[in-house]
């Protein structure tokens, strides 16, 4: 199969190098890609991905079998849409169902319907006034969610109990022309499930766990994420088939009732409380950087089983394979990583295999440099997750980044067997 992969990032090198390893695979491209992906595949850096028009004319350059979508952003611009209506193969939703990320409040409807659980919410629209902020305010607490009612990259969800900090967020979303959603907060440990879903079929892969504070024990403000590992040793023994069957394969069907049928990766993230599992927020693709860690457990050829949502064909898939043991990824952040990332500096001893690319980029020197806020991750694979993190750790302290900071403790909790349900 001649593949083309869309997006620039880790998550994107991670597809890669699994698409890479099946005999499938005769031919790979990624656009826009970065400085790292030149090994495994041909990059097409002028592609704007959420293009949909250069995006199917390089699909139709290249004589693609399959495309791949990497990113939010693409899918909920339609990017899918008009491959499809090209005839291309697509592995991600088409813009309709791209709402499930794309809009919160679509996924609250889409959830009500079947009966889904998930936290509280209400919507304050622009234009709404100072009593009216409040009062919504008054309704919530003592830790206030706040949350953009639309992409954010993993990094628009204030979790407070400041009420100040909540309606400062509140106000700079609302500035923007933006409706904010208000919800309940959600105990227990967080889980990250990615399902392969084809109208009605729905194929868990590995539970996984991301820490998307940028700091140590879960401190300072969220981020895209720094650092994922899978699988989860304390989730329990029935704890995917729960989220399939409470919550995925209900939302699966009620996306089919309302005509806009998913087929792709549906991402959801999940908090484990004392009544169950219940549904932080859904994703529309692949997350970032939990695919780097599932992505190095799995054995059953990866480009197959992407063709097979994009051709209909899921439910004839036999069970997915699995290596034993536990994959973790750890990302290195820029200086000032997320509130103003530095770029352009100098990245040295980032050669190893284990060593995927994120934000990359060669300066006028050829020199590998940094070019976004999460540069590179790290992944690490063991018997064990203690063995995991180890090997994961021995490479990314060798890493040399000027300003450069990364998480000590991924998975460190599990480790130590500090979370339980």
């Amino acid at each position: 199969m001649r593949i083309l992969v869309i997006g620039s990032g880790a998550r994107e090198h991670a597809l890669l190098r699994g698409l890479s390893l099946d005999p499938a695979t005769t031919d790979l491209h990624v656009a826009p890609g970065n400085a790292g992906l030149g090994k495994l595949a041909t990059v097409h850096p002028e592609i704007k991905a959420d293009d949909p028009a250069q995006v199917t004319a390089l699909a139709q350059e290249l004589n693609s079998d399959l495309v791949v979508i990497g990113p939010e952003i693409p899918l909920v611009a339609g990017v899918a849409d008009a491959l499809r209506a090209a005839g291309f193969a697509v592995f991600g939703p088409n813009q309709d169902a791209a709402q499930i990320e794309g809009s919160k409040a679509f996924a609250k409807d889409i959830m009500a319907a079947r009966g889904v659980k998930t936290a509280v919410a209400e919507a304050i629209q622009p234009g709404a006034s100072d009593a009216e902020i409040e009062a919504a305010l008054d309704n919530f607490g003592p830790n206030w969610v706040v949350k953009d009612d639309g992409l954010a990259a993993g990094k628009g969800v204030v979790v407070t109990p400041d009420r100040a900090a909540a309606r400062a967020h509140v106000d700079a979303v609302l500035e923007g022309g933006n409706p904010v959603l208000l919800e309940s907060f959600l105990d227990g440990p967080e889980v990250s499930l990615f399902c392969l879903v084809d109208g009605e079929t729905v194929i868990p892969l590995l539970p996984a766990q991301d820490h998307k504070r940028v700091f140590d024990n879960d401190e300072g403000p969220n981020t895209g994420g720094m650092g994922a590992y899978a699988p989860l040793p304390w989730l329990p023994a029935d704890g995917v088939q729960r989220i399939v069957d409470e919550i995925c394969v209900p939302v699966a069907q009620e996306m089919v009732a309302r005509g806009c049928s998913y087929s792709g990766l549906l991402y959801a993230g999940i908090a484990w409380g004392k009544e169950g599992p219940a549904v932080v927020e859904f994703n529309c693709r692949f997350g970032d950087p939990e695919t780097q860690a599932v992505l190095a457990l799995l054995k059953t050829p990866l480009a197959g089983l992407l063709n097979s949502v994009a051709q209909g064909t899921l439910a004839e898939q036999p069970p997915l394979e699995w290596q034993d043991g536990y994959a973790l990824t750890v990302v290195l952040a820029s200086h000032n990583y997320p509130e103003a990332p530095r770029t352009g500096d100098v990245i040295r001893n980032a050669d190893a295999d284990n060593i995927y690319h994120a934000g990359t980029a060669l300066n006028a020197d050829g020199e590998l440099v940094s070019a976004g806020g999460r540069v590179l991750n790290v992944i690490g694979v063991g018997e064990t997750l203690e063995a995991a993190r180890d090997n994961a750790y021995a490479t990314i302290k060798d890493i040399e980044l000027d300003g450069s900071h990364y998480r000590t403790d991924i998975a460190l909790p599990a480790v130590e067997g500090r979370i339980s349900i």
